[in-house]
């Protein structure tokens, strides 16, 4: 296998594939992840996202909003709003903002309803200034997208990890130690992805700052939650793994499945484990 490393929207990735990837196959995922996030990152003066924080107005969105947004309001349904795109200017106050500042503004972190926006594909009509975060399910689809231009390329073996979201289209099975978010040295689980399928694994750990501030908000606090230290997912795809991921912080694991048709496992702030009767592997308890 050959891997290819770089990094990109701020996070590593990794490619593994059964053949080397040619110089345009690599360009052409650096520019689909470029236009990825010129679109929707909340992180960078020029995107589509940064616009409307700005000025309210109606924009034409790319074909990947379809599927991002239309997971979103079943997540926000799911979660009985927990779950929403709507948060970016509460973490923004928290300190996780344009520039890194890590600073808490103290000003009231409130989360607005789906109201301020009306989604009738491919436009986006927003009714007031609003920041929109798609952290929560849009790296996954990120992986899912690098993934279709490979093989649109001809690659047809291969793995797209993007640090904690990943698309396993090899031949055999592959098994992922389920690191704890305590100690990166202890797994609390295996899980074996088959041909096909995705594993999305989130964390409180992988972006906090300060005292109790993570990047895992309550969309109806605005603030951050407590109860669950870190999720796996393991779904069709990244998209639906991802958000599923976020999901499973507020949702146990036998409702995801009855819900969503995935597999999740998550480990409690007390310690516990929980997972699913169809996870696709073994949980260490």
């Amino acid at each position: 296998m050959a891997d290819w490393r770089f990094e990109a929207i701020g996070t590593a990735w990794q490619v593994d594939s059964d053949v080397e990837l040619p110089d345009a196959v690599r360009r052409d995922v650096l520019e689909r992840i470029e236009g990825f996030d010129r679109t929707w990152s909340r992180f960078r003066p020029d995107s589509v996202v940064t616009a409307l924080a700005a000025t309210p107005g109606a924009v034409e969105l790319p074909a990947e909003a379809g599927p991002l947004l239309d997971l979103y309001r079943r997540l926000d349904h799911l979660t009985s709003g927990a779950v929403t795109p709507l948060m970016g200017r509460a973490l923004a106050d928290l300190g996780y903002d344009a520039t890194y500042s890590l600073r808490p503004s103290g000003r009231a972190a409130v989360v607005p309803g789906w109201s301020v926006l009306t989604w009738e594909p491919p436009v986006l009509t927003t009714h007031e200034p609003v920041l929109l975060d798609v952290g929560a399910a849009g790296k996954g689809l990120l992986a899912d997208l690098v993934a279709d231009v490979l093989r649109s390329s001809g690659v047809e073996t291969f793995s797209v990890d993007a640090s904690g979201d990943l698309v396993h289209r090899g031949r055999d099975p592959l098994r992922v130690a389920l690191e704890h978010p305590l100690d990166p040295t202890v797994a609390v689980g295996v899980a074996e992805l088959a041909p096909g399928t995705a594993l999305c694994a989130s964390a409180v750990n992988r972006r906090a700052w300060g005292e109790g501030l993570h990047h895992v908000l309550d969309g109806r606090t605005g603030r951050p939650t407590h109860d669950v230290l870190a999720t796996w997912v393991v779904a069709d795809t990244c998209l639906l793994a991802d958000g599923a991921a976020t999901a499973a912080f507020f949702v146990p694991p036998p409702r995801l499945e009855a819900e969503l048709g995935v597999a999740s496992a998550r480990l409690l702030s007390t310690g516990r484990l929980e997972w699913s009767a169809t996870f696709p592997g073994e949980m260490f308890v």
